[in-house]
């Protein structure tokens, strides 16, 4: 019964990730944004090494424009654009 309702399911709608995709990139990356900046402000701010928290910083920022093209889909636009710039 079970995979009689299985497969009539799989004949009507393709099965894809799309939703999963979607969940993680409005739920889960906000989310460890936020535990990042709160680790940032919980271990730089209490001890006075402002430098230490801007280098953080500064990586976190790298991380998130890494993040901000993988999931965009602009990353192909901008690896044609570094390789225009070594081949002329």
């Amino acid at each position: 019964m079970t995979t009689m309702t299985l497969a009539a399911l799989a004949q009507q709608q393709p099965i894809g990730t799309s939703g999963v995709r979607d969940w993680l990139i409005n739920n889960i990356i906000p989310l460890v944004l936020l535990a990042v900046a709160l680790l940032l402000l919980w271990l730089g701010g209490g001890k006075g090494d402002n430098a230490g928290v801007m280098r953080r910083l500064a990586g976190v920022v790298i991380a998130l424009a890494i993040i901000g093209l993988a999931v965009s889909g602009l990353g192909v636009n901008v690896g044609e654009w570094i390789a225009g710039l070594f081949t002329g």
